[in-house]
């Protein structure tokens, strides 16, 4: 079988022991899926992938508000991305939810029927540039908005993780394109998608994370939030200070489009590969190659060390993201 992951061998997970074992445990019970390689391609760093685990569930899985328009919201945000693993994950994930023909319309690029679900799509499109408008009018209820901003900023930083590191193939040989097996996968995963689930059960897999952003305030969302920041933040040790700076200082300028190929302030691989790894990662993540990745990842560097180089750049444009919020959305959650 075709392995899906690039640029990094993960340990086997049958050999996964302590935090790692326990959060793969409580994947396959909550999510339904066992070690999907969306967060097995993270394991070379247990902490990362135990914070990125955390976020989706206390959110999408946990969180306030109907997992149909979580799954809407985060549909949204991976095809703003331009990720078609996670399109097509979503679109799996609503067959389970049982909203078949809902799930048919948007593999066919169809709009929801439901003039409800398609502000939710829409929504969750517009979160991908930041302090867009489009983000401030919600539509759900506020009280469900930590659910769905903790949702959508999770598949931010996911829809990068897999764009680099991962085949754009769900399912091998893409068989996912089949509406029978769509709908089949979906099924078996409906259990434990259509099962009520406390949250807050992650949140022992979290080393003191901290309280995270005030629209979380009260919610087991901001400590997952807080904790994969930390975590996806340590990335930044494996950069100079002068590489740190040119990351934020091009991610600051970003309005949320997508690049064109050698957009400004993106340096060669000859010069600053890891600038360059972590500056693909936030802004375009699906541009990254075998090239990229070989130009950086020498000696002494490991799977390990770039899952976080690639991790930090990712949150780069999550954090930024985040940040500029509306001010009119911030209150009216607060």
């Amino acid at each position: 079988m075709t392995s899906p992951f690039r640029h990094t061998e993960p340990v086997p997970p049958e050999s996964a022991t302590g935090r790692t074992a326990e959060v793969y445990a409580q994947l396959a019970r909550d999510f339904g899926i066992d070690h999907p390689p969306t967060f097995v391609v993270l394991s070379a760093d247990p902490e990362l992938l135990a914070a990125t685990w955390a976020l989706m569930r206390e959110s999408l899985i946990a969180g306030a508000g109907s997992r149909t328009g979580k799954e809407l919201a985060a549909f949204g945000v991976s095809r703003a991305n331009r990720c078609p693993f996670c399109v097509d994950a979503h679109t799996v994930l609503l067959h389970a939810t049982g909203d078949h023909a809902l799930a048919e319309r948007l593999a066919r690029g169809e709009l929801p029927r439901d003039g409800g679900h398609a502000r939710v799509l829409a929504w969750g499109e517009a979160t991908r540039v930041p302090g867009s408008p489009g983000v401030a009018s919600l539509p759900f209820p506020a009280g469900h908005a930590p659910a769905y901003l903790g949702t959508v900023l999770s598949f931010h930083f996911i829809n990068r993780i897999v764009s680099s590191l991962l085949t754009e193939n769900l399912l091998p040989g893409n068989v996912q394109r089949f509406r029978v097996v769509r709908s089949l996968v979906g099924r078996s995963v409906s259990a434990a998608v259509r099962r009520d689930v406390a949250p807050g059960a992650a949140a022992a897999f979290l080393d003191e994370p901290g309280t995270g952003p005030s629209w979380a305030a009260g919610t087991t969302v901001g400590p997952a939030y807080a904790a994969l920041r930390t975590a996806a933040s340590a990335g930044a040790a494996l950069l100079a200070e002068e590489d740190r700076a040119l990351v934020r200082e091009v991610v600051e300028a970003w309005d949320g489009t997508h690049p064109p190929l050698g957009f400004p302030g993106l340096p060669g691989r000859a010069d600053r590969p890891g600038a360059r790894l972590a500056l693909l990662a936030a802004l375009a993540p699906y541009r990254i190659n075998g090239e990229d990745v070989a130009a950086w990842k020498q000696r002494p560097y490991t799977d390990h060390c770039l899952v976080r180089l690639i991790a930090y750049g990712a949150f780069a444009a999550v954090d930024r993201i985040e940040r500029e919020l509306p001010l009119r959305l911030r209150e009216e959650i607060g």
